[in-house]
This record gives C-alpha cells, sequence and structure tokens, in this order.
C-alpha cells in the first residue's frame, strides 16, 4: 500500500471518527454533591498596574511625593530660581507620608510657572464627566492663585478649574474643586499654575472621575469593577500573592498601615517594580488607597466571600527567603487575629472601631482567611503549625487556607500536601501556570482525591501559550478552551474543590509585568479575555449540585478530545450541561436526560467559539464572545453539533 494511500486511510478513519455521534447520559434523579457558593471567584493582586492605574481611580501618579524619587511623574514648568521648590521632609507633620512640596511664588501670571503630572501612562479623561481635583495646602498669606488645567496630547485645553488658597493660622487645609472635561483624551496631563506672591505648601494632590463604582469619592473604576460584578464571582481573593509576601520582610503587605485616612497610610514600592529585567516599572508603586477597607468593601458590592491573604512572617523564597525567627512571629498572628477583628467585631472593638470610623459599622462577614502565599519547606509547615493553633483557639469559626507551594506536584508538593492533610487543614491551596496540554492531560486530577479531609482550593491558574506569544496575544481561544476543559474536572468533583480562581486578573496594556490576565485595561476601555469568558459561563452557571454524566459508562475527560460535566439547580429548575470539544473538528452529540419526565420542548444553548484557535479579543475587535441560540428537546434528549475549539452551556428547564 502506497504512503498516498496510507495518508487517506487515516484521514478516512479521523473524519469517521469524529462523525460518529457521541452520546452523553446525564442522571438528574439523584443530585450528587452540592456545589459551593464560592465555587468560581477572583483572585486580584496589584500586578500589571492592577490597582494605582488600574481599578483605583486616582489619575495623578506619586501624588505625595512619597516615591524614592520625590518628583517623579511631575515635570517643573518654566523658570524655576534656586530655592522656589523645595522637597520637605517631616515625620513631625505626618510620620506615614513625610514628604511635601514647598512653593515660593515671585510675582508669577499664569503660564510662567508650575507643575504637570502625567498620569498612569497619561490620563484618561472622558467628555462631559466631572473631575474632582483636591489638595492638601498650608500658607500664612493670601496672595496666590492655583490654576489646574487638563491638556490633552496636542496641548490643547480640555478642562480648567482655579482657587485662591485662604491662610489657615498654618495648619493644613484641604480644597476640592470639580470641573467637566470638554472633550475625551486617553493620555491628558494635569497641569498646576502659580500665580502672584507668596510661599505655599502642597500634598495630597489627587484628580478622580466622579463617576467612580457606586460613585463613591476617591472611589474605584466603574468600568472595571462591572466586569467584576457581571461574573457574580463566589469569592474574591485579596490582595494578591507574592506582594503578601514581598521582596524582603520590610516589602510585605501590612494590613494596619492600608486602612483609616489615606493621607495616613503609608506608601511602599510595589515588588513588580524591577521583578522583570524585560520589564522594568521604575514608577509602580501601591499608595494603598485601595486598602483592605475597599477590598472587603468591594467584595461585599459585588455579593463574593472575601478571601484576605496573609503574610505567616516568610518573604518570597525566590527573592530574598527571609524568616521571621520563630519567636518572633507573634506580631504576624496578632495581625490575622486583629484582622477578624476588623471584619467582625462590634464598633466598640478596638479594630471594629477603625471600621466603623471608616464607614461602615456593619460587619464585612469574614469567614476564611489564607496564611501565607506559595510558601513552602519544612519553615512554613512549622510557622503554619502555630498560624493554625493560635487562630482556631481564637476563631474556631474562621477557615483558613495553607499553601501547597509553587507547583502541582513533586517532591515539594508531596511534602506540603501530605503534611498539611495531617494537620487537617480546612484548605490546600493549589497552583498551576502551565500549557494548555497540561490542563487537558489533568483534567481528571481530582476524581481519585480523598472526598473526606482537606478541600482544594484552585488558588491561581491559567494556560500559559509559549513564548512565542507575549502580551495580550497569549489570551488565546485554544487557551481557554484548555481551562474550560479543566473546569469541567473541577466541577465533577465539587466534594473534592470548593473554590477555583484564575490569576491574574487585570493588566494594563501600557504598563503589564505578567501574561496571560483575565482583563485587560487601557486608560479608558476594558476586554474580557477568552478565558473571561471561559470563568463567567462557569461562575454564572454553577448550580446547586452536581449530576453524573457518562459516555460508555465513564466520566468525558478527554475521550475523543472531549470534556464535559453536568449540574442541577435546584433553585431554577434547570439542568445545565457543559461541553467542550478542543479538536479541530465538529463532533455530533445526543444528550440523553434520565430522571426528569416532564422537561421543556426548547432549552438555550450558548456557545463559546471562534474559527482561529488563537483568536484573542482586543479592545475593538473581540471575536470570541457567547453566543445564545435555542435548541429542540425531543423525548428526553437534545441533538447537538460541538464545533471545534468550543466550550457550549446548555440548559433544559424542568
Amino acid at each position: 500500500m502506497n504512503k498516498l494511500l496510507v495518508s487517506c486511510c487515516l484521514s478516512l478513519l479521523c473524519t469517521a471518527a469524529f462523525s460518529q455521534q457521541k452520546t452523553f447520559i446525564v442522571n438528574a434523579a439523584q443530585p450528587g454533591a452540592p456545589i459551593q457558593s464560592t465555587m468560581y471567584g477572583v483572585f486580584f493582586e496589584d500586578i500589571n498596574m492592577g490597582a494605582d492605574g488600574g481599578i483605583y481611580a486616582e489619575l495623578v501618579k506619586n501624588r505625595s511625593f512619597e516615591f524614592n524619587s520625590p518628583l517623579m511623574g511631575w515635570t517643573i514648568n518654566g523658570k524655576k530660581e534656586e530655592g522656589d521648590l523645595l522637597v520637605l521632609n517631616s515625620h513631625s507633620y505626618n510620620k506615614a507620608n513625610p514628604n511635601f512640596l514647598r512653593l515660593k511664588v515671585h510675582n508669577r501670571r499664569k503660564g510662567e510657572w508650575g507643575l504637570t503630572n502625567e498620569g498612569f501612562r497619561g490620563m484618561g479623561i472622558r467628555t462631559g464627566i466631572n473631575y474632582n481635583l483636591s489638595m492638601m495646602y498650608r500658607t500664612a498669606k493670601p496672595g496666590i492663585t492655583i490654576h489646574a488645567e487638563l491638556v490633552n496630547a496636542k496641548g490643547k485645553v480640555i478642562g480648567h478649574t482655579a482657587f485662591e488658597p485662604a491662610p489657615g493660622n498654618g495648619d493644613w487645609q484641604t480644597k476640592t474643586l470639580s470641573f467637566t472635561a470638554a472633550e475625551q483624551d486617553t493620555s491628558a496631563k494635569l497641569t498646576l499654575w502659580l500665580e502672584g506672591n507668596g510661599t505655599i505648601d502642597l500634598d495630597m494632590i489627587s484628580l478622580f472621575p466622579s463617576d467612580t463604582w457606586k460613585n463613591r469619592p476617591k472611589g474605584l473604576r466603574a468600568d472595571m469593577v462591572q466586569m467584576l460584578a457581571d461574573m457574580k464571582p463566589g469569592f474574591i481573593r485579596f490582595p494578591g500573592g507574592c506582594i503578601v509576601e514581598g521582596r524582603d520582610l520590610a516589602n510585605r503587605f501590612q494590613w494596619k498601615k492600608t486602612v483609616g485616612p489615606i493621607e495616613n497610610r503609608e506608601l511602599i514600592i510595589n515588588r513588580w517594580n524591577t521583578e522583570f529585567n524585560h520589564r522594568l516599572t521604575p514608577d509602580y508603586y501601591q499608595s494603598f488607597g485601595l486598602g483592605f477597607f475597599e477590598y472587603f468593601q468591594l467584595a461585599e458590592d459585588i455579593g463574593a466571600a472575601p478571601l484576605p491573604i496573609l503574610n505567616c512572617g516568610m518573604a518570597c523564597q525566590f527573592n530574598t527567603a527571609e524568616l521571621v525567627p520563630m519567636e518572633d512571629l507573634q506580631p504576624y498572628i496578632q495581625d490575622a487575629i486583629d484582622l477578624v477583628e476588623f471584619a467582625n467585631g462590634p464598633a466598640t472593638t478596638t479594630w471594629g472601631k477603625v471600621r466603623a470610623d471608616m464607614g461602615h459599622p456593619e460587619p464585612f462577614h469574614l469567614t476564611m482567611i489564607g496564611v501565607g502565599n506559595e510558601n513552602w519547606g519544612p519553615q512554613y509547615i512549622e510557622r503554619a503549625r502555630v498560624f493554625a493553633d493560635a487562630l482556631k483557639a481564637k476563631h474556631p469559626e474562621i477557615k483558613l487556607i495553607f499553601s501547597s507551594g509553587t507547583d502541582p506536584n513533586g517532591a515539594r508538593f508531596d511534602f506540603l500536601n501530605d503534611t498539611l492533610r495531617k494537620m487537617n487543614a480546612d484548605f490546600i491551596d493549589e497552583h498551576y501556570y502551565r500549557s494548555p496540554e497540561w490542563f487537558l492531560a489533568n483534567a481528571a486530577r481530582y476524581d481519585n482525591y480523598p472526598r473526606q479531609g482537606s478541600k482544594v482550593f484552585a488558588g491561581e491558574y491559567a494556560a500559559h501559550e509559549d513564548k512565542t506569544f507575549t502580551g495580550s496575544d497569549r489570551n488565546t481561544l485554544r487557551a481557554a478552551i484548555a481551562e474550560a476543559a479543566f473546569l469541567t474536572g473541577l466541577e465533577r468533583n465539587a466534594d473534592v474543590v470548593h473554590m477555583a480562581s484564575y490569576a491574574p486578573l487585570f493588566a494594563s496594556a501600557a504598563a503589564w509585568q505578567w501574561a496571560p490576565d483575565l482583563i485587560w485595561v487601557n486608560n479608558l476601555q476594558v476586554v474580557g479575555t477568552p478565558s473571561y469568558q471561559v470563568q463567567k459561563l462557569y461562575s454564572l452557571n454553577k448550580g446547586t449540585n452536581v449530576l453524573p454524566l457518562l459516555s460508555g459508562n465513564k466520566a468525558v475527560s478527554g475521550q475523543d478530545s472531549l470534556y464535559a460535566s453536568a449540574v442541577i439547580d435546584q433553585q431554577q429548575q434547570e439542568i445545565i450541561v457543559k461541553l467542550v470539544n478542543v479538536s479541530q473538528q465538529p463532533v455530533t452529540s445526543k444528550i440523553q436526560l434520565q430522571g426528569k419526565n416532564h422537561l421543556s420542548k426548547k432549552a438555550t444553548l450558548t456557545t463559546l467559539t471562534s474559527n482561529d484557535p488563537v483568536a484573542v479579543n482586543r479592545f475593538n475587535n473581540k471575536p470570541v464572545e457567547p453566543v445564545e441560540s435555542e435548541v429542540v428537546v425531543n423525548k428526553q434528549s437534545v441533538a447537538l453539533t460541538l464545533p471545534p475549539n468550543s466550550l457550549q452551556v446548555l440548559h433544559i428547564k424542568y
């Protein structure tokens, strides 16, 4: 037989294999394991300019002059005489943010001398939106006028206001002004012109749009929060992973420094500032305008359970691997205990009062805390035991989540997984950043996990294309469909896996460090990736209980490149089937339903696919978005064609 004939025969055999109808049996008679309300959530980390320059709507970079270079982000306009502009450092003024500017104005006219702030890769300004400018100032005499102008990329003024600072007997005062933008611009700047005579101190120069999420002053970017709210996530994990640890312990995340008045929150350098030599971001800091109060408030707003992660006395083991000696660990444990009080305690308690004074007298209903992030080794276990003993003694109602390290297998993982299970850990946090092929091969990962004991939190995962794909190009449909296939295995094993979240969440198109990411943003736009669409479809369709779904008496976890799971929603009275075809061929299938005799004659089918397996969604072109259609239910069955590279979600009412 010649090679051409062999090739043709193989091709025909493959085509025949995929053209055969696949039958999936779904048994709705006996609902299985309950699916937790927390099953699908989101993970926020301040990476890729996710907070400052991202979801935190502040437009001024280095508003309090606390960067290592105090005037980074600012440009001096006009001729400056010696001593006209000084950066003063006074801990008696503000221990947390000691820097401020002292400006001497000598017979200046408007336009002769001032300061310009460049924003975070420019400022995104929208036509007709009110912008709120605020600053702290101190002056002994009248005589100065401050003119504020929004200037577009071409130098045109598109918004302006002015005021004359009044003397305050040596005390600091705060001034807030509002003005409306006349035009839209993606890379505007803010200029302050100083006119007249006198000396003035300035600090906390800030600019926010008025249309923040829920219109909260100095709040969050509404379009970014809306993307999260649309997912209806079961939880939000914050404030991140590696930033919790810090490059060293001095740079770790300390939640107590992120609450209270924003001018008293101590800015630090973001550990992603210099982590990647090919993506250096020297202007990346954490102002903590988005602090623990705002994280809890965000979780409450979008109906998600709050899941804070705290440092356990260990810095990042890939960087310095600094450790707090065991005899000095108590302050770290006390931070965790105090966090429960901050979140849940009455306003009469020390930390409950801090929360109440910030405007939230009711508790935030914290139920779980993560102890450490991607930590490993016996040194982690030693600290984890002490944390567990202390927290469980004080707050037995709080579930604790512990790390299984950076990898989903190997000696390090095995040691942590085995030890934590012997410790009866509530949750074990597993992370996997792997190729799409890994996710396909591991869709049955949890089929043989212990059904009792510690539950799994798939805390960070994403399918990574190889390095020939960069930036947002890594968020391909192929990667998303691999994740969808893997999620069928998580859903099938909902008695083992109680939580899962993709990571990272946000990325600035102009200032990212890590890719892929769930949602990409620029100064005015957001776009959900194919992976976002997958996460959203799972989160919105999680159901209440697992249903058996079999083909050939086996769970569908990769046979013929197909993956599937089924759930029942007993509240909405519907059966939900998820079907994934990772092949390049369409597959005809039949869903055979058992256990429910009175089904609706019509069902809703949502399909996520594209003709191109490496298709990506961009700000102005989104080829990968779900499409709804209606299908017929005929004698307890539904006939479907599963497109190549697709996730389909079938809803059948009963």
